[in-house]
C-alpha cells in the first residue's frame, strides 16, 4: 500500500492528529514497523466504539412476581393445549405491571405465543414450550418481515409488536418442531431435497407473488394470501424497544430463529440455535440499533448470524440500516456462514463488530461474509471483525456482488471500511471469494494480521481494488496482495 494510502487509512480510522508521520520515514524495516504499530493503534480506537455500543444499550428490568402457567390451567401433557393458559398468564402479568411468566418444568404445547410489554417469559430448567407444528393455528395474520418483505403473514412462534421491555429467559428448551414432514417441505428444491416434492406447496406460490407486490408498492395491509406458503420465524420482535433473549435453546425452527425487525436496544446472550433445516438462520437482526449477540452457539442449517436491512424496494422504502451491532465470544459450527451481512441489505450497515468468535466445522461453508447484488445496493461500511478463530471452513472470507441476481439492477452495492485483524484460519479450501464489479470494484478492506494455514488455494481477487494488507501469510509464506 502507498503511503498516501496509508494517510488515508490513518484519517478513516480516526488516528488522524495522533502524531503519527509517515512521511518523516527513511527505508523499509522502518515503515513496516510503523505500520504495523499504527494498524494496532487503529484497532484499538475502533474497538473502543464497540465498548461504547455496548454501555449505550438499555437494559431490561422487570418486577419481582411471578405468573406460573399452570396455575392458569396449562399442563405439561401429550394431549393438551396449553395455550389459552400462556396467553392468560402473559395478560395478567401485563395487566399487574409486569414480571415473569414462568413454564416450569414438563413439555408444555402451545401455538403462537404473542408477548406484552414488561413481560419476561421464562423457562426453567427441563422445561420444554413445544409449538405445534400447524399453520392454521398461526392465524389470524399478523404485520410481519419474510426474508425483508413486509406483508400480513403467519404469526411467528413467539412475536412481539411495538412492545418494549419484554424477554425470553432461562434454561429450557423451546421446540419448533420443523422437520422433514413438517414446516420445512415448503421450501421446495433444498440440497438433497429430503422430502417428497409437492408444487402445489411450494412457497415459491407466495415468495414469488409477494416480491412483486413490494416492487411494485403494494401497501403492506393489502400483502394478504388466501394460500400462504411462507413459513414463519421462531422469535420476531417488531419495532419493539429493549429485548432480551438469554439463555434457552432453540430448536427446530420453522424458518429463522431470532429475527429483530426494526427494533432497538436488542441483547441475544447464552443462547443455543441448534436447527438444521432450510433457512434456519441462527440470529438476523433486521433494520435493528444498538444490537449485542453473545456468548452464543450456533449450529445450523443456514447462516448463523446474518445482518440484514430489508430487500430490494422494501428495503429502500423503510430505508433503515442495521447499526451499532456488537458480536463477541460466539461459537459458529455448520451454517453457510459465520457473520454474515446480507442479502436482504437494500437499507445499508453500518457500525457492526464482531470479536473473539470461533468457527469450525466441516458443514461451514463460509467464515466472514457479505453478499449483496446490484439489486438489493445499499451502504455497507464501518465493518471491524477481529480476534476470529476458524478451524476448518470452505471459503474464509467471502464479498460476493453477485449473489442470486448478480448485476441485474441500478442500485450499486458499497462497502466502505471493512476492517479484519487477527484472523487465524486453520484449515479451508479458499482463503478468499471476492467478486466485485468491472464498473463497481470491491474496496475499503484492510486485513492485518491474517493467517491462512492448510489453505487449498489463495481462491478468487474478481474486481478488487485498494486491499490494505499488513502480516498476511499463506501456508507460512507472506501473502502480498
Amino acid at each position: 500500500m502507498t503511503d498516501r494510502l496509508r494517510r488515508q487509512h490513518l484519517k478513516t480510522l480516526g488516528l488522524a492528529g495522533m502524531g503519527l508521520s509517515l512521511w518523516s520515514l527513511n527505508g523499509c524495516s522502518s515503515l513496516s514497523a510503523l505500520t504495523t504499530s499504527a494498524s494496532d493503534a487503529a484497532d484499538a480506537v475502533l474497538w473502543q466504539k464497540a465498548d461504547a455500543i455496548i454501555a449505550s444499550i438499555a437494559p431490561t428490568a422487570f418486577a419481582k412476581q411471578d405468573f406460573i402457567i399452570t396455575e392458569f390451567g396449562a399442563k405439561a401433557a401429550a394431549d393438551f393445549d396449553s395455550s389459552t393458559a400462556i396467553s392468560a398468564a402473559i395478560a395478567a402479568c401485563a395487566a399487574a405491571g409486569g414480571g415473569r411468566v414462568v413454564v416450569p418444568a414438563g413439555r408444555f404445547n402451545t401455538g403462537p405465543v404473542h408477548l406484552k410489554s414488561n413481560v419476561n417469559l421464562h423457562l426453567q430448567n427441563a422445561a420444554v414450550l413445544s409449538f405445534y407444528p400447524e399453520p392454521q393455528r398461526y392465524l389470524p395474520a399478523v404485520f410481519t418481515r419474510w426474508e425483508g418483505v413486509e406483508l400480513m403473514g403467519y404469526s411467528p412462534l413467539i412475536y412481539a409488536f411495538e412492545q418494549e421491555n419484554i424477554a425470553i429467559t432461562g434454561e429450557g428448551i423451546l421446540e419448533g418442531n420443523g422437520s422433514n414432514t413438517q414446516w420445512w417441505p415448503w421450501k421446495g428444491q433444498w440440497k438433497h431435497t429430503p422430502w417428497q416434492l409437492d408444487a402445489k406447496t411450494d412457497q415459491a406460490n407466495t415468495r414469488n407473488p409477494l416480491f412483486a407486490m413490494a416492487e411494485a408498492g403494494v401497501p403492506v395491509a393489502e400483502r394478504v394470501f388466501e394460500q400462504n406458503y411462507l413459513r414463519p420465524p421462531f422469535i420476531q420482535p417488531y419495532r419493539c424497544k429493549r429485548v432480551l433473549i438469554e439463555g434457552i435453546t432453540i430448536r427446530n425452527s420453522p424458518f429463522w430463529l431470532i429475527n429483530p425487525v426494526l427494533s432497538e436496544d436488542v441483547i441475544v446472550r447464552g443462547v443455543n440455535c441448534v436447527s438444521h433445516g432450510p433457512n434456519s438462520d441462527g440470529c438476523n437482526p433486521e433494520s435493528s440499533n444498538r444490537v449485542l449477540i453473545e456468548n452464543c452457539l450456533f449450529d445450523t442449517g443456514d447462516d448463523c448470524i446474518a445482518l440484514k436491512s430489508g430487500r430490494n424496494n422494501d428495503g429502500r422504502r423503510l430505508a433503515t440500516p442495521v447499526q451499532n451491532v456488537v458480536i463477541q465470544d460466539c461459537m459458529m459450527r455448520a451454517g453457510h456462514g459465520g457473520v454474515v451481512l446480507g442479502s436482504e441489505i437494500s437499507g445499508g450497515a453500518r457500525n457492526i463488530f464482531a470479536r473473539r468468535c470461533r468457527m469450525s466445522s466441516p458443514d461451514l461453508e463460509r467464515g466472514v461474509r457479505i453478499k449483496t447484488n446490484s439489486v438489493r445496493g445499499g451502504l455497507i461500511e464501518n465493518i471491524s471483525i477481529r480476534d476470529i478463530d476458524i478451524g476448518e471452513v470452505k471459503d474464509a472470507i467471502v464479498i460476493n456482488f453477485f449473489y442470486e441476481e448478480g448485476d441485474a439492477g441500478a442500485h450499486l452495492p458499497q462497502v466502505k471500511n471493512l476492517h479484519i485483524s487477527n484472523l487465524r484460519v486453520q484449515k479451508a479450501q479458499r482463503a478468499f471469494l471476492l467478486r466485485g464489479f468491472e464498473r463497481a470494484p470491491i474496496s475499503g478492506v484492510s486485513l492485518h494480521h491474517v493467517q491462512f494455514n492448510q489453505t487449498g488455494s489463495l481462491g478468487v481477487l474478481e474486481n478488487v481494488a485498494q486491499i490494505d494488507a499488513v502480516d498476511l501469510t499463506l501456508n507460512g509464506e507472506a501473502l502480498t496482495l
